[in-house]
């Protein structure tokens, strides 16, 4: 995988560079380091990365613009920051984690025990999904999305009022920051749970459930079992 830093303490840098490299339980094929918000947008500019650790006091500038942009993009971000007051406007924009200052490397496997083992994931689940629209930064509230269908390597945002958005996240990695109130039911649909009516079953082995609009989306014959759990509340 492919992993950036963003910290303009080069003590912290080097020691979050070599704690990284112990815990990630993947290769790491490229692990850069920015110290400065116009070299983070450089690297991101020229290279996609899977996963960027970005501190929010860069050279005493806020990185909390380049935190929602970086919620637009495919990749996840962790926060590194001693400003814990921040935690909760982070997660709100859809981070994967915060972590803060000082940390040591359990806290980092932590992370990345998270990232690779959906059971162990226990984020608050965002409020916010931010997407680039029209060339700017939009926030979109996740109690008006009803539903997500994949995209190719995107996914698709579908409002209340039918509206759509694209965001450049996959499905997996939305579902790595959205509450328990989705499930993913399909490997091209994502749902809230909250409104779905009905499981259906069809001859040939099909599913589908009915959301309370009247939409009818397929079910995969693996989460078939888990999506009747959910509606019968267990």
């Amino acid at each position: 995988m492919y992993i950036l830093i963003v910290e303009d303490e080069p003590m912290v840098a080097r020691r979050l560079r070599r704690l990284i490299g112990e815990v990630c339980p993947q290769p790491i094929a490229r692990l850069d380091v920015a110290n400065n918000l116009a070299a983070a947008r450089d690297h991101l500019a020229g290279r996609e990365i899977d996963l960027l650790f970005l501190d929010l006091n860069l050279n005493g500038h806020d990185g909390f613009a380049a935190l929602e942009d970086s919620a637009t993009r495919a990749f996840h971000t962790v926060i590194v920051s001693a400003h814990t007051d921040r935690a909760i406007d982070a997660f709100e924009v859809g981070v994967f984690d915060f972590i803060s200052k000082p940390f040591d490397a359990a806290r980092l496997q932590t992370t990345f025990d998270r990232l690779f083992d959906a059971d162990r994931r226990a984020n608050p689940g965002a409020t916010h999904l931010v997407v680039q629209k029209s060339g700017r930064i939009e926030r979109v509230p996740v109690a008006d999305i009803v539903r997500i269908e994949g995209a190719g390597s995107y996914a698709r945002l579908v409002r209340r009022d039918g509206s759509t958005e694209l965001h450049t996240k996959s499905l997996k990695r939305l579902m790595d920051v959205l509450p328990p109130v989705f499930e993913r039911i399909h490997r091209s649909h994502v749902v809230r749970m909250d409104v779905v009516e009905a499981l259906g079953v069809h001859e040939g082995s099909r599913y589908d459930v009915t959301l309370r609009s009247g939409e009818t989306l397929p079910v995969g014959r693996t989460r078939v079992e888990h999506v009747r759990d959910r509606l019968s509340g267990e």
